[in-house]
């Protein structure tokens, strides 16, 4: 087992082994092992202040995150599954202990966690330069949306905004390089020109393992795991901070399609945790009420949860607009592969996600290999030569033209709430989308796709 202690209070005397890591939270110090705050997030916090309900939430957040990214899978007996713990300071032990954090959090990520919650007298805020003293409300607004600078986060938005005239919204995005996402800078400013300022607020969180410093008690590995799933869990503990701040009943959105969301596995190879889970409709549900019952219980929202890809874009309540802004967001896993094929970073084009962002936009009719550093459609540079980028588009043209029994929806987690029938709906339209999509194939696609018929 690999063992965290979070820490709030850096001068406290150490009572745990010497192998434990420390996980210590001091925004703005060199001594910290979280890194909070850059050029480009260090005023997230700056002029509000949540509930302390919300901020050991948000703090639960944090240390699962940078644990999560600094323990290795490859050294686990199947390669896969890792036992974490970590020790969290709270102000009210007897309700996380209540809470059944362990269950929603092996879920998420497919891992065995033991969250210990002590008796954590100080704010994690304490002493943060231009944090107000009392709870403040973020900003005059009415919900949070997390915002990725995906093509799913783009379209909830512009719903959001166009449902309600006098919607004010406060946008989260988290990123852990100097400056924010060109993709989501770019969506901004146009948003901001269509809609005003004003119905606009923007916190983005800078947030990561920091690296080691002579400062730190205890230093952090320096390898980093890249099978992160735990970046939902920080995500939203953020926007509920944030929500919290102006109200209990303020929303926290996290638009996202329902296919994607229950993310069925495309082979049974990627069963399980295997598969993610960051939006699965069962996490989410576990989240919710975990979060109740240490404090906070704003409601955390997914308004296309029961859609697939194409029937959102579809359903826009501004098409031109959103067919407008759709090239410059980002809906890709990897990014940075594009910069392999000469192009700036931008949708590789052969990621799953990149696939379903692909049939979906056909789905409307917008669909077409620009903007994309590997046409897919054509398999060129993909199933033409010995190369793993095609392992994803190998896996998504066999599960689609495979025979799947409608038991399969449940291979990656529950549906809760009495919807399996709406979800298996969501699943077959998916599917459908995709051999839509695929009908249109050429090339290496198309062979590989006839040899499946």
């Amino acid at each position: 087992m690999t063992e965290y202690l979070v820490r709030t209070e850096l001068t406290a005397a150490l009572n745990v082994p010497a192998d434990s890591r420390l996980l210590d939270w001091a925004p703005g110090s060199t001594s910290a092992t979280i890194q909070f705050g850059n050029r480009a997030g260090s005023e997230f916090f700056t002029g509000w202040r949540a509930p302390r309900e919300a901020l050991d939430l948000f703090l639960l957040g944090a240390a699962l995150y940078c644990a999560d990214k600094t323990t290795l899978r490859s050294p686990s007996v199947d390669v896969w599954t890792r036992d974490i713990s970590i020790k969290l300071p709270v102000q009210d032990e007897s309700a996380w202990r209540d809470a059944h954090w362990d269950k929603t959090l092996n879920f998420l990520t497919g891992d065995q966690w033991t969250i210990t919650p002590y008796a954590g007298q100080g704010s994690p805020l304490k002493g943060v330069r231009l944090v107000p003293d009392d709870v403040t409300p973020v900003g005059a607004i009415d919900a949070v949306s997390l915002f990725s600078g995906g093509l799913d986060s783009l379209t909830g938005v512009i719903d959001l905004l166009e449902e309600d005239p006098d919607r004010r919204l406060c946008l989260i995005s988290h990123n852990e390089g100097d400056q924010a996402s060109t993709a989501q800078k770019k969506l901004l400013n146009k948003l901001r020109s269509r809609y005003g300022g004003e119905r606009l607020h923007v916190r983005r969180l800078f947030l990561r393992p920091a690296p080691a410093t002579r400062q730190q008690a205890r230093p952090l590995p320096e390898y980093r795991e890249t099978t992160t799933r735990s970046r939902s869990m920080l995500f939203l503990t953020a926007g509920l901070a944030l929500a919290a701040s102006v109200g209990p009943d303020v929303p926290v959105y996290i638009p996202e399609n329902g296919f994607i969301g229950i993310n069925v596995p495309l082979t049974r190879s990627r069963s399980g945790s295997y598969s993610t889970r960051t939006t699965h409709p069962y996490f989410i549900d576990m989240l919710q009420r975990a979060a109740r019952e240490v404090g906070v219980g704003n409601p955390i929202l997914n308004p296309f949860r029961l859609q697939t890809k194409g029937e959102i874009l579809a359903g826009s309540r501004n098409p031109g607009l959103l067919k407008e802004l759709a090239p410059d967001s980002i809906s890709c896993s990897h990014p940075e592969a594009a910069r392999y094929a000469g192009r700036q970073q931008g949708n590789c084009g052969y990621c799953f996600p990149c696939l379903i962002r692909r049939s979906s936009m056909a789905y409307v009719g917008w669909d077409g290999p620009a903007g994309y550093a590997w046409d897919a459609l054509s398999g060129k540079g993909l199933l033409d030569r010995d190369t793993r980028r095609a392992a994803d588009l190998r896996a998504v043209i066999n599960g689609v033209y495979a025979d799947r029994p409608d038991r399969d929806v449940l291979r990656n987690g529950p549906t809760p709430n009495g919807e399996h029938r709406d979800f298996l709906r969501v699943w077959r339209g998916g599917i459908a989308e995709l051999r839509s999509w695929f009908d249109g194939a050429t090339g290496e696609t198309e062979r590989l796709i006839r040899g499946l018929k």
